[in-house]
């Protein structure tokens, strides 16, 4: 079954992205991560995502499509990307979110996805 994992990062586990001073440890800690999952074969997709700040937001309101700059959810923590995995049950999917390497302020997300239509 297939799982993502939603990584939602603080903003100064956003900021060690791009901090001189951090950047290849933050890099290096999720590419290791990243080949274990491949490395068990679980690795089923993902992606990192610019920052919040790249966003665009479009919300219908009385059937009207409105587009907003910025992420939709006005919070400190805000996604900063996800991966898929395929693992047999939800306890795999939860070691797997536990062992993300973590920086101060994350949160992982755990959800199951939709199996596809048939």
């Amino acid at each position: 079954m297939n799982y993502t994992l939603l990584f939602y990062e603080s903003p100064e586990s956003l900021a060690a992205r791009s901090d001189p001073a951090q950047r290849q440890a933050f890099w290096l800690a999720f590419g290791h991560y990243i080949q274990a999952l491949r490395d068990a074969g679980v690795h089923a997709g993902g992606a990192g995502l610019q920052l919040p700040e790249t966003a665009t937001t479009i919300v219908y309101r009385d059937g009207e499509r409105l587009v907003q700059d910025g992420p939709y959810a006005d919070t400190k923590e805000q996604l900063g990307g996800f991966v898929i995995i395929n693992v047999p049950d939800l306890d795999t999917a939860l070691e797997w979110a536990a062992r993300c390497p973590t920086a101060p302020g994350r949160a992982i997300e755990v959800r199951p996805n939709l199996a596809p239509m048939e």
